[in-house]
C-alpha cells in the first residue's frame, strides 16, 4: 500500500475540483443537443488531436501497457507499434471523409444515424443494430476505465475499491452531464498536455538516476535478456523473471492487430465528426500522430525502467507507474505525475459514456420512441442515459477484472464490427445496407465466440486474438452481401480531402434515397468542409 503525504492529496483535490468547474461554466455553451453531442463542430486541430488521444489511450496507458512490458518485456510494445500505425491510417483515410460525410448524412451526430443515412435502410435495424453495439461494449470499456480508478484511488488513498469507484464516477458523471462534448474537449486538452509531459518526465528520470541507456540496458538485461529481445517474451511468475520462449508470428500479429481496432471506435471517430473543416485534420493528424509515438514510447519506457529500479518484484505489474512515481519524486511531483494516470483514465471513460448516451438518445429515443422531441428534451434524456451507462458500469466493475484484458475485448469488438463496415462505407459508394449489416452482426459475433470456437479447430486452433478473426470475417461478410444482397443507395457518395459530394443517382424506382428521405440539402454550410472555420473565438476554438 502507498500512502501518500497531504501535497500529493491537495494536487488530486484540485485536479477534481477544477474539472467539475470546468463542466460549471461550460454548461452554459450546451443550449442544443448537437452541442451536447459534438460541440457543434468546431474543434480547432491541436484540441481535436489531443481529445482524440487522451479518449483513445485511457489508463491502460499507465497501467496496462507499463505493466505489460513490466511482465513480459519489450515485445509487449508491439501493441503500441500497431497502435502507432493505426492512428496515422485512422487520421489519414478516415478523417477527412467521415467528417464531411456525416455533416451531409443529415448532420449525424452518432455512427448509428450516419451508419443508417449513408446506406438509406429504411427498416431502421442497421441503425438499431449499431447502437445496440456501441452501448453493450462501451459500457463493458467504461467498466474497465472505473476499475482502473478504483485501482489508482486504492493504491494511492488506501481506499477501498468501492469507495475509489464512487469517488471516481461522480466527478466523471457531473462534468458530463453538465458541459458535454465542450466540457470534455476542454479537459481533454488539458489532460492530454499532462498525460504527454508524465509520459516524458516519469522516464527521464529514471534513466537519469539510472546513470542513462547503458545503465536501464544492463540491469534489464541482468535480469532477463528475454526482456530487451523484441521477439522474445519472458515469463513473470512468483515474483521472478524467467527466460520464457519467443514470441512467435500469432503473438506478434495479436500484438499488432491493436491497430485495427481505431477504425471502429466511436468515441475517436467523434472527435473526427467534430473537427471544425476537413483542411484542419493535416495538421491535427501530424500533432495526434506526434502525441501518441511519444506516450507510448514513454509508456513502454516505464515499464523497463521498472524492472531495473524497483528493488522488489511487484505483485501487481500494473501498479509499476504508481511505484514508480511514489519512489523517485517528491510528493508534489508525485502528485501532478499521478494526476496524468487519473487523467488518462478520465479521459476515455468520459467520452465513452458521452457516446453511450449520445446513442442512447439519438438511436433509441428519438429514432423509435419521439421523433419529433425538442432540444430540451434530447438534452434531458441524454443527461439521464449518462447516469443510467454509468450506473450499469458500475455494478460491471464491482466484480473487479484486469484493465489490459478488458479493454483488449472491448477494443477488439468495436474494431471487429464498426472497423471495416465505417471504411468500406467511406470509399465504396455502392455497398448495400445488407453488407453493412452482415458486417456488423458477424464482427460483433466472432469476437463474442471467438474463445468457443478457436478451441473446435483442433489443429487451426491458433490463439490469435479475437480482434484478428473479427476483422477478417466482418470484411468478407460485408464485401459478399454489399455486392450481391440488397439495392446500392439511392445517392453515391464520393469524396477527397477538401471536398465531397453526395448526390442523387438517376433511378425509375421509388424507395431508397429522394423518394424515401426527400431532396437533401446539400448546400453550402454555415462551416465545416467547404467553408472552414466558424466565428466563434473562444480559446479553446481559436
Amino acid at each position: 500500500m502507498i500512502t501518500l503525504t497531504i501535497p500529493a492529496m491537495t494536487i488530486f483535490g484540485i485536479f477534481l475540483i477544477a474539472m467539475v468547474m470546468i463542466g460549471v461554466v461550460t454548461h452554459g455553451e450546451t443550449t442544443t443537443f448537437e452541442d451536447f453531442t459534438v460541440g457543434g463542430r468546431r474543434l480547432t486541430a491541436p484540441v481535436a488531436a489531443l481529445s482524440a488521444g487522451a479518449s483513445d489511450m485511457s489508463g491502460w496507458l499507465f497501467l496496462g501497457l507499463p505493466g505489460a512490458v513490466y511482465m513480459t518485456g519489450i515485445g509487449a510494445a508491439w501493441i503500441a507499434v500497431g497502435l502507432i500505425i493505426g492512428t496515422y491510417l485512422n487520421w489519414r483515410l478516415v478523417a477527412p471523409r467521415l467528417r464531411t460525410y456525416t455533416e451531409l448524412a443529415g448532420n449525424s451526430v452518432t455512427l448509428s444515424s450516419y451508419l443508417e443515412e449513408r446506406f438509406e435502410d429504411r427498416s431502421r435495424v442497421l441503425r438499431a443494430l449499431s447502437a445496440i453495439v456501441t452501448v453493450v461494449f462501451f459500457t463493458v470499456y467504461v467498466a474497465s476505465g472505473l476499475i482502473a480508478g478504483g485501482l489508482l484511488f486504492n493504491e494511492i488513498f488506501g481506499a477501498d475499491l468501492e469507495t475509489g469507484l464512487t469517488v471516481f464516477a461522480v466527478v466523471i458523471v457531473v462534468y458530463t452531464i453538465l458541459g458535454g462534448f465542450t466540457a470534455l474537449s476542454i479537459t481533454h486538452s488539458i489532460q492530454g498536455t499532462l498525460m504527454l509531459l508524465a509520459a516524458v518526465a516519469l522516464p527521464a528520470i529514471a534513466l537519469w538516476q539510472l546513470g542513462g541507456f547503458g545503465s536501464l540496458h544492463d540491469a534489464v538485461t541482468g535480469t532477463s535478456p528475454a526482456l530487451l529481445d523484441p521477439g522474445a517474451e519472458a515469463s513473470f511468475a512468483d515474483n521472478a523473471w524467467t527466460a520464457g520462449g519467443p514470441l512467435g508470428a500469432v503473438a506478434m500479429i495479436s500484438l499488432l492487430a491493436w491497430g485495427l481496432g481505431y477504425f471502429g471506435q466511436p468515441h475517436i471517430l467523434s472527435r473526427f465528426m467534430s473537427i471544425r473543416s476537413t483542411r484542419d485534420i493535416p495538421r491535427a493528424r501530424l500533432l495526434g500522430v506526434s502525441w501518441v509515438v511519444v506516450v507510448l514510447t514513454g509508456a513502454s519506457l516505464i515499464g523497463l525502467a521498472g524492472i531495473a529500479v524497483l528493488d522488489q518484484p511487484l505483485d501487481n505489474p500494473e501498479t509499476v507507474f504508481i511505484e514508480l512515481s511514489t519512489q523517485l519524486v517528491n510528493p508534489w511531483i508525485a502528485g501532478i505525475l499521478l494526476v496524468a494516470v487519473l487523467a488518462a483514465i478520465k479521459s476515455t471513460v468520459d467520452s465513452q459514456l458521452l457516446v453511450s448516451a449520445t446513442s442512447l438518445t439519438e438511436d433509441f429515443y428519438r429514432a423509435f420512441l419521439n421523433r419529433r422531441a425538442s432540444d430540451t428534451s434530447l438534452l434531458l434524456i441524454g443527461r439521464l442515459s449518462v447516469v443510467a451507462v454509468a450506473l450499469v458500469a458500475y455494478v460491471i466493475a464491482l466484480s473487479g477484472g484486469a484493465v489490459l484484458d478488458i479493454v483488449a475485448y472491448a477494443w477488439a469488438g468495436f474494431g471487429a464490427a464498426f472497423g471495416p463496415v465505417v471504411v468500406l462505407s467511406l470509399f465504396w459508394p455502392r455497398m448495400t445496407a445488407a453488407g453493412a449489416k452482415a458486417g456488423m452482426v458477424t464482427g460483433a459475433l466472432t469476437v463474442f465466440l471467438w474463445d468457443d470456437i478457436d478451441p473446435l479447430l483442433g489443429p487451426l486452433q491458433t490463439g490469435v486474438y479475437e480482434m484478428v478473426p473479427g476483422v477478417l470475417a466482418a470484411t468478407a461478410a460485408a464485401l459478399i452481401f454489399g455486392t450481391y444482397v440488397g439495392r446500392p443507395p439511392a445517392r453515391t457518395w464520393r469524396g477527397t480531402m477538401e471536398h465531397a459530394t453526395a448526390t442523387p443517382r438517376a433511378t425509375g424506382r421509388t424507395g431508397y434515397g429522394t423518394a424515401a428521405y426527400g431532396t437533401p440539402d446539400y448546400g453550402t454550410p454555415e462551416y465545416g468542409p467547404s467553408r472552414g472555420a466558424p466565428p466563434s473565438q473562444d480559446w479553446w476554438r481559436s
